[in-house]
């Protein structure tokens, strides 16, 4: 079968490899429909992601048919439409113990330290393969995993109901932010330096866009909030300078969501911290977020059309990954077809 391995900076083929088979009572064979590239995989494919190991088969936005299923599983069947759930925790370190294995001490995420799902078949623990409704397109199911990412950082930053929430980046992350707060009833700004991105974001639902290169993006906000600031801040561009000014612009009693793995120093004073109380939390991958966002797009209550723009098949991934590195913002999310 087919796979797609980066094996270094800039390297990247198609592999031939064995068909996976079943080896353990709870073990679910999956046929691999659509996977999704991420920033991550591009991260890898670049050798600028300092968690990946190599060689690696890449790709953890998996979404696919179940072929096969252990003598144990009971809760899925030949057939089911399916999504991965991309994360293998130890169960043991204190993260584990507190119900956040997205940052276990152990953790081993597929596409990154384990071979992910850009192959034409997985073996995978059916505690991580989640049925969803069979009505949906594989363009609406390979969309899950990135719209958890959504649901985390819109848990960590405790949106609620009437909270004014400023999204940095207009890129698929903050889109599928901009999703999940407003499903939680949040009135929503978002910035980007693409005006097509923009656009697109408000006929998501944003209320207010802020073009972050030609407009003062502290006027803007201060003016929009009265001179309060939002109580919540995702940044998900992820640079130094963002952080910086997600500090400085949140509310009194507000809070920051950082999703970036930027190890440059970031300035930021104790004062305005101290000052306005603010809470300042790290949101990586997702905590029990499948279930939730399932139950979203099995009620196609998001509504998510046209997040997908392009589509390749797997012998097209070096083409596919020229378009993300050449016109990134004529792409909003680019799949790979099996």
């Amino acid at each position: 079968m087919k796979a797609v391995q980066v094996t270094g900076a800039h390297k990247l083929e198609i592999i031939e490899k064995e068909k996976p088979v079943i080896k353990e009572k709870n073990q679910v064979l999956v046929k691999v429909k659509m996977v999704g590239i991420c920033g991550s995989d591009m991260h890898i494919y670049h050798g600028t992601n300092p968690l990946a190991t190599l060689p690696r088969i890449i790709g953890h936005e998996v979404t696919g048919e179940v072929e096969g299923i252990g003598a144990a599983v009971t809760d899925l069947s030949v057939g089911d439409k399916v999504v991965i759930e991309p994360i293998e925790p130890c169960g043991e370190c204190y993260a584990c113990r507190k119900g956040r294995r997205n940052v276990c001490n152990e953790l081993e995420v597929y596409g990154v330290h384990l071979d992910g799902g850009m192959q034409e078949y997985l073996v995978m623990a059916d505690y991580l393969v989640h049925k969803v409704n069979k009505e949906l397109s594989w363009k609406e199911t390979v969309l899950v995993e990135p719209f958890t990412i959504g649901a985390q950082a819109n848990w960590r930053g405790n949106v609620q109901e009437g909270d004014t929430v400023l999204i940095m980046g207009a890129g698929p992350i903050g889109l599928c932010c901009l999703k999940i707060a407003k499903s939680i009833g949040a009135t929503c700004m978002i910035t980007d330096l693409s005006d097509d991105r923009l656009e697109f974001a408000k006929s998501w639902g944003a209320d207010v866009t802020i073009n972050a290169g030609r407009m003062n993006v502290k006027e803007e906000v201060l003016t929009l909030t009265n001179g309060e600031g939002p109580n919540v801040v995702i940044d998900a561009v992820c640079i130094p300078r963002t952080f910086e000014d997600a500090v400085d612009l949140v509310s009194p009693a507000g809070r920051v969501v950082v999703l970036g793995f930027d190890t440059t120093t970031s300035n930021v004073s104790q004062l305005p911290i101290t000052k306005k109380e603010v809470t300042i939390v790290g949101s990586r991958l997702q905590t029990d977020k499948f279930p939730e966002v399932i139950k979203l797009f099995n009620e196609r209550s998001l509504g998510i059309k046209d997040m997908v723009t392009h589509e390749f098949s797997v012998d097209e991934i070096n083409e596919a990954i020229s378009l993300i590195e050449n016109a990134p913002n004529e792409i909003r999310k680019v799949v790979i077809m099996f």
